[in-house]
């Protein structure tokens, strides 16, 4: 029997792998990023202090599109960096979470730098 292997599982090993060797300062948080079926997700992390600093969705009121999409992921990475510039963040690492850099994640995170934010 032919068994497929378990995506998720897959994408949280290479998020671990990921996560070895990239962390969050109070000088240089991480932008972490999570994609579901339905929404997009981010947040700005500390890991030394082990607080988030500010966060951002497709469920925000400001969001006008409601889905994971690239229009959505735009609106997002927008957001996301005017909540970090009222905070004065403006270097963060990028950690995108176990998913390839192409579609959604890649919009976010150019929509995110076009706003302020330095990756």
């Amino acid at each position: 029997m032919i068994t497929k292997p378990d995506r998720k599982l897959q994408r949280e090993r290479r998020h671990k792998r990921v996560r070895n060797k990239i962390s969050g300062t109070a000088e240089r948080p991480r932008l972490c990023v999570f994609r579901s079926n339905t929404n997009l997700y981010v947040q700005i992390i500390d890991d030394v202090a082990g607080c988030t600093l500010a966060q951002a969705s497709t469920l925000d009121k400001e969001i006008k599109n409601k889905h994971a999409n690239k229009e959505a992921a735009k609106e997002v990475g927008a957001l996301i960096a005017k909540r970090a510039s009222k905070k004065n963040i403006e270097n963060v690492v990028f950690d995108r979470g176990g998913y390839i850099y192409h579609g959604v994640v890649k919009e976010l995170a150019e929509a995110a730098r076009e706003n302020g934010l330095k990756f």
